[in-house]
Protein backbone atom coordinates (compact mmCIF):
# COMPACT_ATOMS: atom_id res chain seq x y z
CA UNK A 1 0.00 0.00 0.00
CA UNK A 2 2.68 2.67 -1.26
CA UNK A 3 0.14 5.75 -1.38
CA UNK A 4 -1.35 5.68 1.75
CA UNK A 5 -0.40 4.96 5.56
CA UNK A 6 -1.03 1.95 6.98
CA UNK A 7 -3.92 2.31 9.34
CA UNK A 8 -5.42 -0.23 12.64
CA UNK A 9 -7.83 -1.40 9.78
CA UNK A 10 -5.09 -2.54 7.83
CA UNK A 11 -3.47 -4.26 10.99
CA UNK A 12 -6.40 -6.27 12.16
CA UNK A 13 -7.29 -7.13 8.41
CA UNK A 14 -3.70 -8.65 8.41
CA UNK A 15 -3.75 -9.94 11.64
CA UNK A 16 -7.06 -11.40 11.15
CA UNK A 17 -8.87 -9.82 14.11
CA UNK A 18 -11.42 -6.61 14.87
CA UNK A 19 -10.09 -3.26 15.26
CA UNK A 20 -11.03 -3.33 18.97
CA UNK A 21 -8.53 -6.21 19.14
CA UNK A 22 -5.75 -4.59 17.89
CA UNK A 23 -6.44 -1.14 19.71
CA UNK A 24 -6.49 -3.63 23.28
CA UNK A 25 -3.03 -4.47 22.10
CA UNK A 26 -1.73 -1.81 21.04
CA UNK A 27 -2.33 0.14 24.17
CA UNK A 28 -1.84 -2.74 26.58
CA UNK A 29 -5.42 -2.59 28.08
CA UNK A 30 -7.91 -4.83 27.97
CA UNK A 31 -7.26 -8.81 28.35
CA UNK A 32 -5.89 -10.65 25.42
CA UNK A 33 -4.34 -13.88 24.75
CA UNK A 34 -0.75 -14.14 24.40
CA UNK A 35 -1.09 -15.94 20.80
CA UNK A 36 -3.61 -13.00 19.56
CA UNK A 37 -1.33 -10.51 20.84
CA UNK A 38 1.88 -11.97 19.00
CA UNK A 39 -0.29 -12.41 15.75
CA UNK A 40 -1.35 -9.02 15.89
CA UNK A 41 1.94 -7.40 16.85
CA UNK A 42 4.08 -9.45 14.18
CA UNK A 43 1.00 -7.90 12.10
CA UNK A 44 2.04 -4.41 13.13
CA UNK A 45 5.91 -4.92 12.50
CA UNK A 46 5.32 -6.18 8.85
CA UNK A 47 3.33 -3.67 7.75
CA UNK A 48 5.65 -1.10 9.62
CA UNK A 49 2.04 0.43 11.36
CA UNK A 50 2.79 3.87 13.61
CA UNK A 51 0.43 4.97 15.97
CA UNK A 52 -0.92 8.60 14.90
CA UNK A 53 0.29 11.19 17.18
CA UNK A 54 -2.48 13.49 15.84
CA UNK A 55 -5.26 10.97 16.24
CA UNK A 56 -4.07 10.43 19.61
CA UNK A 57 -3.72 13.79 20.54
CA UNK A 58 -7.54 14.18 19.68
CA UNK A 59 -9.04 11.36 21.48
CA UNK A 60 -7.21 12.00 24.79
CA UNK A 61 -7.42 15.97 24.42
CA UNK A 62 -3.64 15.61 25.08
CA UNK A 63 -0.45 16.55 22.73
CA UNK A 64 1.39 14.59 25.35
CA UNK A 65 4.74 15.97 26.20
CA UNK A 66 6.75 18.03 28.65
CA UNK A 67 7.24 22.03 28.74
CA UNK A 68 10.16 23.24 30.18
CA UNK A 69 10.17 27.27 30.99
CA UNK A 70 13.69 28.06 32.25
CA UNK A 71 15.41 32.07 32.06
CA UNK A 72 17.98 32.02 29.94
CA UNK A 73 19.06 28.94 28.11
CA UNK A 74 22.53 30.08 27.67
CA UNK A 75 23.04 29.78 31.61
CA UNK A 76 25.01 26.86 32.86
CA UNK A 77 23.07 26.15 35.47
CA UNK A 78 19.90 26.16 33.33
CA UNK A 79 21.78 24.45 30.52
CA UNK A 80 22.51 21.48 33.33
CA UNK A 81 19.18 21.73 34.28
CA UNK A 82 17.95 20.98 30.73
CA UNK A 83 20.23 18.29 29.92
CA UNK A 84 18.69 16.47 33.38
CA UNK A 85 14.90 17.08 31.88
CA UNK A 86 16.03 16.03 28.77
CA UNK A 87 17.50 12.59 29.99
CA UNK A 88 14.81 11.65 32.20
CA UNK A 89 12.23 12.41 29.76
CA UNK A 90 14.09 10.69 26.92
CA UNK A 91 14.66 7.63 29.11
CA UNK A 92 10.50 7.77 29.85
CA UNK A 93 9.55 8.04 26.48
CA UNK A 94 8.29 11.47 26.70
CA UNK A 95 9.52 14.56 24.16
CA UNK A 96 10.06 18.30 25.78
CA UNK A 97 8.92 21.43 24.05
CA UNK A 98 11.76 24.10 26.03
CA UNK A 99 11.43 27.97 25.66
CA UNK A 100 12.80 30.76 27.51
CA UNK A 101 11.39 33.58 29.60
CA UNK A 102 14.40 36.29 29.99
CA UNK A 103 13.32 36.53 34.11
CA UNK A 104 10.43 38.63 32.66
CA UNK A 105 6.81 37.56 33.78
CA UNK A 106 4.36 39.00 31.08
CA UNK A 107 6.46 36.65 28.51
CA UNK A 108 6.37 33.87 31.23
CA UNK A 109 2.83 33.93 31.18
CA UNK A 110 2.67 33.98 27.30
CA UNK A 111 4.70 31.12 26.90
CA UNK A 112 2.29 29.28 29.53
CA UNK A 113 -0.77 29.66 27.80
CA UNK A 114 0.90 28.54 25.04
CA UNK A 115 1.96 24.99 26.25
CA UNK A 116 -1.45 24.94 28.33
CA UNK A 117 -3.26 26.15 24.61
CA UNK A 118 -0.81 22.70 22.95
CA UNK A 119 -2.51 20.62 25.61
CA UNK A 120 1.40 19.52 26.96
CA UNK A 121 0.89 17.11 29.72
CA UNK A 122 2.85 19.03 32.20
CA UNK A 123 5.22 22.18 32.84
CA UNK A 124 8.85 22.09 34.43
CA UNK A 125 9.35 25.89 35.30
CA UNK A 126 12.69 27.93 37.01
CA UNK A 127 9.79 30.23 37.85
CA UNK A 128 10.11 34.13 37.39
CA UNK A 129 8.97 35.90 40.93
CA UNK A 130 6.01 37.92 39.22
CA UNK A 131 2.50 37.13 39.40
CA UNK A 132 1.15 33.39 39.99
CA UNK A 133 -2.13 33.23 38.38
CA UNK A 134 -1.03 31.98 34.96
CA UNK A 135 0.31 28.88 36.99
CA UNK A 136 -2.95 28.72 38.83
CA UNK A 137 -4.71 28.79 35.40
CA UNK A 138 -2.75 26.28 34.01
CA UNK A 139 -3.20 23.40 37.16
CA UNK A 140 -7.31 24.18 36.81
CA UNK A 141 -7.05 22.50 33.41
CA UNK A 142 -5.51 19.33 34.60
CA UNK A 143 -1.74 20.39 33.88
CA UNK A 144 0.82 18.96 36.24
CA UNK A 145 3.28 21.61 37.01
CA UNK A 146 6.62 21.55 39.01
CA UNK A 147 9.32 24.08 39.76
CA UNK A 148 12.53 23.82 40.03
CA UNK A 149 15.11 26.06 42.23
CA UNK A 150 11.90 28.17 43.49
CA UNK A 151 9.12 26.98 46.04
CA UNK A 152 6.69 28.86 44.95
CA UNK A 153 5.79 31.58 43.22
CA UNK A 154 3.62 34.03 44.68
CA UNK A 155 0.67 33.06 47.12
CA UNK A 156 -1.29 31.64 44.13
CA UNK A 157 1.51 28.43 43.72
CA UNK A 158 1.77 28.01 47.47
CA UNK A 159 1.82 23.90 47.60
CA UNK A 160 2.80 23.19 43.83
CA UNK A 161 5.79 20.55 43.81
CA UNK A 162 9.35 21.34 43.58
CA UNK A 163 12.85 20.61 43.47
CA UNK A 164 15.63 22.68 45.22
CA UNK A 165 18.80 23.07 45.73
CA UNK A 166 20.27 23.44 49.70
CA UNK A 167 21.47 26.72 49.28
CA UNK A 168 21.23 27.40 53.11
CA UNK A 169 23.41 24.47 53.89
CA UNK A 170 26.00 25.79 50.65
CA UNK A 171 26.26 29.17 51.79
CA UNK A 172 26.89 27.87 55.23
CA UNK A 173 29.37 25.79 54.23
CA UNK A 174 31.69 28.62 52.58
CA UNK A 175 31.10 30.63 55.20
CA UNK A 176 32.40 28.20 57.67
CA UNK A 177 35.01 27.05 55.64
CA UNK A 178 36.28 30.70 55.33
CA UNK A 179 36.13 31.53 59.35
CA UNK A 180 37.71 28.17 59.72
CA UNK A 181 40.83 29.42 58.20
CA UNK A 182 40.88 32.02 59.91
CA UNK A 183 38.79 34.94 57.96
CA UNK A 184 36.75 37.86 60.10
CA UNK A 185 36.34 40.86 57.43
CA UNK A 186 34.22 38.38 54.87
CA UNK A 187 32.65 40.45 51.87
CA UNK A 188 29.26 38.84 50.24
CA UNK A 189 28.47 39.84 47.04
CA UNK A 190 24.65 39.23 46.86
CA UNK A 191 21.73 39.09 44.23
CA UNK A 192 18.71 41.11 43.99
CA UNK A 193 16.96 41.44 47.22
CA UNK A 194 13.46 41.08 45.58
CA UNK A 195 14.04 37.27 44.33
CA UNK A 196 14.33 34.27 46.97
CA UNK A 197 17.47 32.90 46.19
CA UNK A 198 19.13 36.70 46.86
CA UNK A 199 17.31 36.65 50.09
CA UNK A 200 18.08 33.41 51.19
CA UNK A 201 21.99 33.38 50.48
CA UNK A 202 21.96 36.74 52.13
CA UNK A 203 20.05 35.60 55.52
CA UNK A 204 22.43 32.49 55.68
CA UNK A 205 25.62 34.32 55.00
CA UNK A 206 24.51 36.71 58.20
CA UNK A 207 22.89 33.72 60.58
CA UNK A 208 26.12 31.47 59.74
CA UNK A 209 28.66 34.30 60.83
CA UNK A 210 26.47 34.75 64.26
CA UNK A 211 26.57 31.47 64.93
CA UNK A 212 29.87 31.05 64.34
CA UNK A 213 30.47 34.55 66.79
CA UNK A 214 31.17 36.65 63.95
CA UNK A 215 29.57 39.89 63.96
CA UNK A 216 28.12 40.41 60.67
CA UNK A 217 29.18 44.06 59.09
CA UNK A 218 26.48 45.41 56.60
CA UNK A 219 29.07 47.25 55.06
CA UNK A 220 30.32 44.11 53.69
CA UNK A 221 27.65 43.14 52.34
CA UNK A 222 26.62 44.08 48.66
CA UNK A 223 24.03 43.85 45.71
CA UNK A 224 23.58 43.90 42.21
CA UNK A 225 21.08 43.31 39.74
CA UNK A 226 21.11 40.18 37.03
CA UNK A 227 23.51 41.21 34.75
CA UNK A 228 27.40 41.43 34.24
CA UNK A 229 27.86 45.06 34.69
CA UNK A 230 25.85 45.55 37.66
CA UNK A 231 27.66 42.49 39.28
CA UNK A 232 31.13 44.16 38.04
CA UNK A 233 30.23 47.34 39.84
CA UNK A 234 29.30 45.64 42.76
CA UNK A 235 32.45 44.13 43.08
CA UNK A 236 34.39 47.24 42.45
CA UNK A 237 32.47 49.01 44.83
CA UNK A 238 33.05 46.07 47.44
CA UNK A 239 36.60 46.42 47.05
CA UNK A 240 36.87 49.96 46.58
CA UNK A 241 35.41 50.56 50.34
CA UNK A 242 36.46 47.98 52.53
CA UNK A 243 40.21 47.60 51.82
CA UNK A 244 40.15 45.64 55.74
CA UNK A 245 38.41 42.74 53.65
CA UNK A 246 40.00 39.65 53.48
CA UNK A 247 37.49 37.26 51.74
CA UNK A 248 34.67 37.14 49.57
CA UNK A 249 31.88 35.27 48.91
CA UNK A 250 29.89 35.33 45.80
CA UNK A 251 26.05 34.45 46.19
CA UNK A 252 26.11 33.28 42.20
CA UNK A 253 28.46 32.81 38.98
CA UNK A 254 27.94 36.18 37.65
CA UNK A 255 29.42 37.83 40.83
CA UNK A 256 32.22 35.42 41.38
CA UNK A 257 34.05 36.02 37.89
CA UNK A 258 33.25 39.60 39.15
CA UNK A 259 35.11 39.22 42.03
CA UNK A 260 37.98 37.46 40.00
CA UNK A 261 38.11 40.09 37.62
CA UNK A 262 38.33 42.97 39.99
CA UNK A 263 40.99 41.69 42.07
CA UNK A 264 42.94 41.09 39.38
CA UNK A 265 42.58 44.59 37.93
CA UNK A 266 42.77 45.98 41.36
CA UNK A 267 46.31 43.81 41.31
CA UNK A 268 44.94 41.70 44.18
CA UNK A 269 46.62 38.47 44.62
CA UNK A 270 44.61 35.79 45.02
CA UNK A 271 44.63 34.23 47.89
CA UNK A 272 47.55 36.03 49.52
CA UNK A 273 45.66 39.23 49.50
CA UNK A 274 42.24 38.03 49.66
CA UNK A 275 40.58 34.33 48.98
CA UNK A 276 37.47 34.13 46.97
CA UNK A 277 35.01 31.87 47.00
CA UNK A 278 31.14 31.52 45.19
CA UNK A 279 28.10 29.79 45.20
CA UNK A 280 27.47 27.73 42.06
CA UNK A 281 30.63 25.42 40.35
CA UNK A 282 31.29 26.30 36.48
CA UNK A 283 33.58 24.72 34.56
CA UNK A 284 35.67 27.87 34.26
CA UNK A 285 36.52 27.71 38.06
CA UNK A 286 38.95 25.40 37.28
CA UNK A 287 40.99 27.22 34.91
CA UNK A 288 41.02 30.19 36.99
CA UNK A 289 44.61 30.44 38.11
CA UNK A 290 44.35 29.59 40.99
CA UNK A 291 41.14 27.83 40.63
CA UNK A 292 38.20 28.85 42.08
CA UNK A 293 36.78 27.27 45.68
CA UNK A 294 32.77 26.80 44.94
CA UNK A 295 29.70 25.47 46.16
CA UNK A 296 28.18 22.56 43.28
CA UNK A 297 24.72 22.93 43.27
CA UNK A 298 23.31 19.83 41.21
CA UNK A 299 21.48 21.23 38.39
CA UNK A 300 21.42 18.23 36.48
CA UNK A 301 19.81 16.21 39.18
CA UNK A 302 17.62 18.43 39.85
CA UNK A 303 16.13 18.54 36.15
CA UNK A 304 15.85 14.62 36.29
CA UNK A 305 14.40 14.39 39.66
CA UNK A 306 11.63 17.39 38.75
CA UNK A 307 10.91 15.15 35.60
CA UNK A 308 10.69 12.10 37.39
CA UNK A 309 8.25 14.12 39.38
CA UNK A 310 6.02 15.29 37.10
CA UNK A 311 5.54 12.36 35.12
CA UNK A 312 4.95 9.60 37.67
CA UNK A 313 3.52 11.25 40.73
CA UNK A 314 -0.09 10.58 40.30
CA UNK A 315 -3.01 13.40 40.74
CA UNK A 316 -3.44 12.16 44.23
CA UNK A 317 0.13 12.53 44.87
CA UNK A 318 0.19 16.19 43.86
CA UNK A 319 -2.69 16.94 45.21
CA UNK A 320 -1.61 15.52 48.47
CA UNK A 321 1.36 17.76 47.84
CA UNK A 322 -0.40 20.46 47.51
CA UNK A 323 -2.66 20.48 51.14
CA UNK A 324 0.52 18.97 52.73
CA UNK A 325 1.56 22.82 51.86
CA UNK A 326 4.17 21.57 49.22
CA UNK A 327 7.07 20.22 50.88
CA UNK A 328 10.10 20.26 48.44
CA UNK A 329 12.26 17.57 47.48
CA UNK A 330 15.89 19.09 48.59
CA UNK A 331 18.81 18.05 46.81
CA UNK A 332 22.37 18.45 48.90
CA UNK A 333 25.39 21.03 47.45
CA UNK A 334 28.98 20.23 47.84
CA UNK A 335 31.92 22.81 48.69
CA UNK A 336 34.61 22.07 46.19
CA UNK A 337 37.69 23.14 47.85
CA UNK A 338 40.25 24.20 45.18
CA UNK A 339 43.45 27.00 45.50
CA UNK A 340 41.70 30.31 45.78
CA UNK A 341 41.28 30.54 49.57
CA UNK A 342 43.97 30.63 52.43
CA UNK A 343 44.59 31.78 55.60
CA UNK A 344 44.33 35.69 56.12
CA UNK A 345 47.43 37.64 55.25
CA UNK A 346 47.94 38.47 59.07
CA UNK A 347 48.02 34.71 60.04
CA UNK A 348 50.06 33.22 57.71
Amino acid sequence: MPNRSITIKDVAAAAGVGIATVSRVLSGSGSVSPRTRERVLAAARELDYRPSALGRSLKLQRTGGIGLLVPDVTDPFCAGLVAGVLECAGSLGEHVIIDASHDDPAREAEIVDRLVEQRVDGIIALPTRGDAAHWTGARRVGLSVTFVDHATCGSDAVGTPAVLADDRGGVRSAVEYLVGLGHRRIGFLGGPAATPTGRLRAEAFTETLRDLAVTPDSGLLVRARSSRDSAYAAAASLFQRRSDLTAVLAGNHLLGEAAVLVAREFDLRVPADVSIAMIGDMAWAELCDPPLTAVARPARDMGYRACELLVRASDRTIERTRREGGRPVVLPTELIVRGSCGPPARTR
